[in-house]
């Protein structure tokens, strides 16, 4: 008989968390690092001394991986706004398409942008533009919001070269052109389910602009009135966006064409997500001294408002990251896998319902992708559904959308970025990527019948 005590851990943990932060009003840090502590406690795994270790451990671990990215790319975001770059775009935008159609090219780009850059980093660098458009439209604000989160969240999920599809294929065995391919297929219709969905959050729901740590509400006012000739051309506000896009999908096209020598070398250097957005950093900060007219010395005021933007980002995402690895080292994903496999569904069924447990259980859609493709590898390789492989990992990464909340680290980016509240957050970008991940299920559900590819 499956243990059931690593699900009651999760469910006092899950309390802990909303209890803190939605009753106590507790910052979201000091919530997370103490329902992580928690954990720890109640694990037979970790002993009573090593608690706190473990979590800084795990707290040190997150860090390593994403503090530089935020930190630089909350810094990015704000020289966008504050030079007149990200203000240039909207323009564009707007003539190009209408301003009815101004969420479908955030939707659009975040799709795009999410599949050699990671989601957070994505929607650091698109979000400034979805309050510029707010200034200078004055409505549609959560729209622009959750259209980026649209476009972004599913390709993240559903295309490598970002790590969680990439994992599943080479763990599934996957040719990476059909993953690609299909993956990529599946998840147009999961992102204009997503952006459906947005336009009628967006009615149901009066969301302001407010004040973040980054510019002031009268400041985007003020930007947004000046005179296009005196903003940067579009190929330079694009450039600091547009640029570490292109790094980043060298190294990876460097690796799929399996380059070695000197070549690998310098895109393995040029392509990391950290000197990929230090080199955008530079050139924002240039479009700022260039457009504002500022000295060396007077570019440390925007440079400091954003490292402490992105430092308490830092310190949220952190936190919920090792709250999502104490609840792995107290077993509770193995024991959803365990429980789940029992019950003899579906295969398509059982991966999106193991993604989804593994989700709400530790936070990380990366993680739940990687775990649930490796429980399934020996059943789906040794005994061939029936259809492609393919969609084994297309309905895992479906099921990795579904049940985000405050120990996804894309929460917290999505809500302190954007200035609204913990329960705004839980009514819009929870369910928003739960109709995509469903969305995304039943047409791989569809799929796997009418187009088997076997």
């Amino acid at each position: 008989m499956t243990d059931l005590y690593p699900l009651a851990i999760l469910v006092i943990a899950i309390a802990v968390v909303f209890v803190l932060i939605l009753r106590l009003k507790i910052n979201a840090f000091i919530a997370l690092i103490t329902a992580a502590t928690t954990v720890g406690i109640l694990s037979p795994n970790v002993g009573l001394g090593e608690v706190m270790p473990a979590v800084a451990t795990e707290f040190g671990s997150v860090c390593a991986s994403i503090a530089i990215v935020i930190a630089l790319a909350a810094l990015i975001g704000q020289c966008l706004m504050e030079s007149g770059a990200a203000d240039k775009i909207v323009r564009v935008f707007v003539r190009g398409l209408g301003e009815k159609n101004a969420s479908l090219s955030l939707l659009s780009s975040g799709y795009v942008l999410s599949v050699p850059v990671f989601f957070d980093t994505v929607f650091y660098l698109l979000v400034p533009l979805a309050r510029a458009m707010r200034v200078r439209m004055g409505k549609n604000y959560l729209l622009f919001l959750m259209a980026i989160s649209a476009g972004g969240a599913v390709t993240h999920s559903m295309v490598p070269p970002t790590p969680g599809p990439l994992a599943m294929a080479a763990t599934l065995e996957i040719d990476l052109g059909a993953m690609i391919i299909v993956g990529a297929i599946i998840a147009v219709p999961m992102s204009i389910s997503g952006w459906l969905f947005a336009i009628l959050r967006d009615r149901q729901l009066d969301v302001p602009l407010r004040e973040t740590q980054g510019l002031t509400l009268a400041e985007l006012e003020t930007l947004a009135q000046r005179e296009e000739e005196r903003l940067p051309s579009f190929f330079m506000a694009m450039l600091p966006i547009v640029l570490p896009v292109v790094l980043i999908a060298s190294n990876t096209l460097a690796g799929a064409l399996e380059l070695g020598g000197l070549v690998r070398e310098i895109t393995a250097f040029l392509g990391n997500p950290n000197f990929a957005l230090l080199a955008s950093a530079a050139i924002s900060l240039g479009l700022v001294a260039q457009h504002k007219g500022y000295s060396l010395a007077q570019l440390a005021k925007p440079v400091e408002t954003a490292l402490a933007s992105g430092g308490l980002i830092i310190l949220i995402t952190a936190g919920g990251g090792s709250f999502g690895k104490m609840l792995v080292r107290a077993d509770v994903g193995k024991t959803i896998g365990e429980m789940s496999q029992d019950f003899g569904v579906p295969v398509l069924l059982l991966c999106f319902l193991l993604g989804t447990l593994l989700k709400v259980a530790q936070g990380s859609g990366t993680v739940a992708m990687i775990t649930v493709s490796a429980i399934m590898a020996p059943l789906v390789i040794d005994t061939p559904p029936g259809f492609h492989a393919v969609y084994v990992a297309c309905a895992i990464g479906s099921g990795s959308l579904v049940g985000s909340w405050m120990n996804d680290s894309g929460f917290w980016v999505y809500k302190q970025m954007s200035g609204l509240t913990e329960t705004e957050a839980l009514q819009t970008w929870t369910p928003l990527l739960a109709v995509m991940g469903v969305v995304g299920y039943v047409v791989t559900q569809i799929a796997a019948i009418l187009v088997p590819l076997v």
